[in-house]
C-alpha cells in the first residue's frame, strides 16, 4: 500500500480537529482556535490549543504538537497505518489498494489476533477453575490484588500437553502454531508450549493480546517463558504494559522502565502506572525509540543487585549513539537485593517515589562507572579513564549533545584531578612559612563572590588575548553564539577594537538567528559593512593563534568542545582573579586560617583555569602532528 503526499494531505484536509479532539478533551472557542487543558500533561490553566484552519494542535506548557494524525498516534496509541485507516473511514476516503501480498498478511494477522484472544480468554478461565488453585494461590502470596489480576489478564494453563490444543481445535493447529501456543516437533503431534504456568497476556500499543509470559507455578526452568517470535510479536521491539503506561505516562510526565512483569503490575497496583518493562533482554534500540515518543527522559529502575546495574549501563552504553537535545535516560538506584516489587509491597509507594527523587542523569551514571571502573593512581591510568570517556563521547551522533558530553567530562576529569597533580601540591612560593599545620585540609572551592570583587570583572579585567580567540572561534563557528548568547552577553569587554567586535557579533547573531542561516562568510560580510572587515579577517589567520577552533579544516566537533571550554575559562578567570585579590587583602589586613585556606583554593583555581588553557593548546599542536592545516 502506497501513502502519497496528496493523500495524507487530502486526508487531514477533510478532517476536523477541533471535532475529533473534542471527543476526548474538553475544549472551548478563543477566537480562531480552540483550547483546553492539555491531556499530555497535568495542568489547570488551559494552554493547549487547536486549530482548524492551520490543521495542527500545540500545547504551550509542554511543547506537544501535531495534526490529526500524530494525534491518533500520541495520545490514542494507534499505529500509524491504523490512524490513516480510521480517519480515512470518518471522512469517507477509500484507502490505497494494498498489494495481494500485503493483503494477504493483514488477513493473517487478523486472524492470529482471534487466535491469541482466545488463548487469553480459556486461560482466564483456566485460572478461575479447579486446576488454577496453586496459580491463585501464588498471586496471593506475591500480594495481588483480584482487581489487579482481572486489569492484567492473568490466567493459568494447565500441566498438560494438549488441553489448550483440544479447546481452540477450530482455528486448526497451522494457525496455533504460527501463534507461537503450540510446539511442532518434525514427525510428531503439536504439543501446548505452555504448562503448569501463571500466564501473562502481552498487548500491543493498542491493548490487543500478541502473546504471553509464563511463571513457572512451582520449581523448574525456566522461570519465566515468553511467546518465540511471530507475525504479531517481535521481543526486541515490545514494551509490557505500553498500552496503559503510555496515556499514564503522558499525565505524569514521566516513564519508569523495570525489569519485569511483576514489577511493572506491582507498581501499577501501587498506584504507579506508568511503567513498562522489556521481555527478558536488555533494552534495545527499537524499545529506546519508544520510550521516547512517550517521554523525553524515561527512567530505569533495574535492581539493585550485579545483574540489573550492569543491564542499566548496557543500556546507558546502547542510548549514547542515539541521544538528541532533551532526550536522555536517568537512572533510580534500588537497594541492594531488592527489585520493585520487593520494595513495595516491603514499604509500599513512597519508598518507590523517595529513590525518584534521588535518581541520576545519565551523564552521571557514566562517569561514576568509568571512575570505579580501575584505580585512577598513576598517570597512565587517568590517562586510560579521560580515553574511556571521550570514547563514550565519540559515539553520540548529534553533534551538539557530543559537543556538550565532551566538555562535561573534560571539567569534571579536570575538577578532579588537578588538585592532585604533583606540580600544583609542589609551587607555592608565596605562602607565609609555618602557617600550615602538617596533614591540614584545604576548605572547599570559595564561596560566591562579592560585589566588591565583581567591581573588578566589569571593569574589563579580562584575558584579551584568550577574548580575541574566542572571537575568532565565534567568527568561524558562528552557530555557536546562539548558544552561548546569555554567557558571552554577560563579559564586559575592554574598550577599543576588541570589545566593539565583540558587539557587532553578537548583534549579527541576534538579529541573523531567526533565518538560521548564518555561516562563517557571511558573517564576516556583514561585519564588513560595519568597518570591521580587516580586523575580522586577521582574527582568522589561524597561524597567530594556538587553538583548534580557531583554525579551518580540523575535526569540527573537537573545535566546538574546545571553544565551549575556552568561553568556559575566559568567564570564570576574571572572578577568580578578582576573589584572589580580595582574599590576598584581607590576609593583610587581617590574618585567619579561614582566610588563608581561601587564598590557597584561589590560587589552585587559578592554577586549575590555566591547566585547562595549556590542556587546549596541546590539543591543537597534537591535531596540527596528525596532519596539514587547510587554511
Amino acid at each position: 500500500m502506497s501513502l502519497t503526499p496528496a493523500f495524507l494531505d487530502e486526508l487531514r484536509a477533510r478532517t476536523s480537529l477541533t471535532a475529533l479532539v473534542g471527543r476526548t478533551v474538553k475544549l472551548t472557542r478563543a477566537g480562531r482556535e480552540s483550547k483546553g487543558c492539555c491531556p499530555f500533561h497535568n495542568e489547570k490553566t488551559p494552554s493547549f490549543y487547536v486549530n482548524d484552519d492551520k490543521g495542527f494542535y500545540h500545547c504551550f506548557g509542554c511543547s506537544a504538537h501535531g495534526d490529526a494524525i500524530r494525534w491518533l498516534t500520541d495520545h490514542q496509541g494507534l499505529p500509524f497505518m491504523d490512524a490513516v485507516k480510521e480517519l480515512a473511514a470518518a471522512a469517507g476516503m477509500e484507502m490505497p489498494a494494498p498489494d495481494a501480498r500485503a493483503a494477504q498478511r493483514a488477513e493473517k494477522a487478523k486472524s492470529l489476533h482471534d487466535v491469541m484472544q482466545a488463548a487469553a480468554d480459556w486461560f482466564t478461565q483456566q485460572l478461575g477453575g479447579i486446576d488454577g488453585a496453586e496459580a491463585r494461590a501464588l498471586l496471593e502470596r506475591r500480594g495481588i490484588n483480584e482487581a489487579t489480576r482481572r486489569t492484567f489478564g492473568f490466567g493459568y494453563a494447565p500441566d498438560a500437553r494438549g488441553k489448550l490444543r483440544t479447546a481452540l481445535r477450530d482455528f486448526g493447529d497451522a494457525m496455533l502454531v504460527e501463534a507461537g501456543l503450540l510446539i511442532q516437533v518434525e514427525g510428531k503431534e503439536p504439543y501446548d508450549r505452555f504448562r503448569g504456568r501463571l500466564m501473562i497476556p502481552i498487548r500491543d500499543p493498542r491493548g490487543r493480546v500478541i502473546a504471553f509470559g509464563g511463571r513457572i507455578i512451582g520449581e523448574g526452568e525456566p522461570k519465566y517463558l515468553n511467546s518465540p517470535d511471530t507475525p504479531l510479536f517481535d521481543k526486541g521491539r515490545t514494551l509490557y504494559n505500553l498500552d496503559r503506561a503510555a496515556p499514564a505516562a503522558r499525565k505524569t510526565e514521566r516513564l519508569f522502565v523495570v525489569e519485569g512483569y511483576m514489577d511493572a503490575i506491582a507498581l501499577a497496583q501501587g498506584g504507579i502506572g506508568e511503567t513498562v518493562a522489556p521481555l527478558g533482554t536488555a533494552l534495545t534500540e527499537q524499545q529506546l525509540e519508544r520510550l521516547w515518543r512517550v517521554v523525553d527522559v524515561p527512567m530505569l529502575c533495574f535492581d539493585g543487585d550485579g545483574a540489573g546495574q550492569k543491564a542499566s549501563i548496557r543500556a546507558a552504553h546502547r542510548a549514547l549513539p542515539m541521544l538528541a537535545p532533551g532526550r536522555s535516560l536517568a537512572f533510580a538506584t534500588l537497594p541492594e537485593g531488592q527489585d520493585p516489587d520487593d520494595l513495595i509491597r516491603a514499604k509500599g509507594a513512597t519508598a518507590f517515589e523517595a529513590l525518584v527523587r534521588e535518581a541520576e542523569p545519565l551523564v552521571d551514571r557514566l562517569w561514576k562507572h568509568e571512575l570505579a571502573a580501575e584505580p585512577l593512581d598513576t598517570p597512565e591510568q587517568r590517562a586510560g579513564l579521560k580515553k574511556r570517556l571521550t570514547d563514550l563521547a565519540e559515539t553520540i551522533a548529534d553533534p551538539s549533545v557530543k559537543a556538550e558530553y565532551k566538555a562535561e567530562f573534560r571539567n569534571r576529569f579536570d575538577e578532579r584531578f588537578a588538585r592532585q597533580r604533583q606540580p600544583f601540591q609542589q609551587r607555592q612560593p608565596f605562602y607565609p612559612m609555618g602557617q600550615r599545620k602538617p596533614g591540614q585540609k584545604w576548605a572547599p572551592p570559595p564561596p560566591p563572590v562579592t560585589d566588591d570583587a565583581k567591581k573588578v570583572h566589569a571593569a574589563g579585567n579580562i584575558d584579551r588575548v584568550l577574548a580575541k580567540a574566542v572571537l575568532a572561534g565565534l567568527i568561524r563557528h558562528p552557530a555557536e553564539i546562539a548558544r552561548h548568547m546569555e554567557v558571552l552577553g554577560s563579559l564586559k569587554m575592554a574598550d577599543g577594537a576588541l570589545g566593539r567586535l565583540f558587539e557587532a557579533v553578537v548583534d549579527v547573531a541576534l538579529e541573523d538567528r531567526r533565518d538560521g542561516a548564518l555561516d562563517s562568510g557571511r558573517l564576516v560580510t556583514i561585519l564588513a559593512r560595519s568597518g570591521f572587515e580587516a580586523v575580522a579577517h586577521d582574527l582568522l589567520r589561524a597561524d597567530t593563534m594556538p587553538y583548534s577552533f580557531t583554525r579551518a579544516g580540523g575535526d569540527e566537533q573537537q573545535a566546538r568542545a574546545d571553544l565551549d571550554e575556552a568561553i568556559a575559562v575566559l568567564v570564570a578567570r576574571p572572578e577568580v582573579d578578582a576573589a584572589l585579590a580580595e582574599a590576598t587583602s584581607a590576609m593583610q589586613s587581617h590574618f585567619t586560617a579561614e582566610a588563608f585556606e581561601r587564598q590557597v583554593a584561589l590560587v589552585n583555581e587559578q592554577r586549575a583555569l590555566d591547566e585547562r588553557l595549556a590542556n587546549l593548546v596541546q590539543a591543537n599542536e597534537d591535531a596540527r602532528a596528525l596532519g596539514p592545516e587547510d587554511d
